[in-house]
């Protein structure tokens, strides 16, 4: 009888999404990627992107292309306002945050990852 060494598996590393170049997304811009099968609108805002699941939680609409300001994405359909950084719904009629996820810049490219 032989004994397997078996090592504990590594976790996967979450799934890394290429949004663009740095250089493609100038301030203000928003694109979409998908992230393991989600929708989600990347928001490039004062020199920092953003990425939110790209349904607004109050009527389940795209926020992509929404007017942006003050940190702020707004769902263009019924004016619900949610925080770039953290997802939360600022004003009626939503009531439920929009899931959010963590972008990173390496290399003068843009990345999404699920959190």
């Amino acid at each position: 009888m032989s004994l397997s060494s078996s090592s504990p598996s590594a976790p996967t590393p979450p799934e890394r999404v290429h949004v663009g170049a740095v250089t493609a997304l100038p301030d203000g811009s928003q694109t979409e990627v998908l992230v393991g099968g989600v929708p989600v609108v990347v928001v490039s805002y004062e020199g920092q992107y953003y990425a939110l699941r790209n349904n607004c939680t109050h009527k389940d609409f795209p926020l992509l292309g929404g007017d942006v300001s003050m940190g702020r994405i707004t769902c263009a359909k019924h004016g619900a306002k949610f925080e770039l950084a953290t997802g939360k719904a600022k004003t009626l009629p939503a009531v439920k945050a929009v899931q959010i996820f963590k972008t990173l810049v390496e290399d003068g490219e843009v990345y999404v990852l699920a959190l």
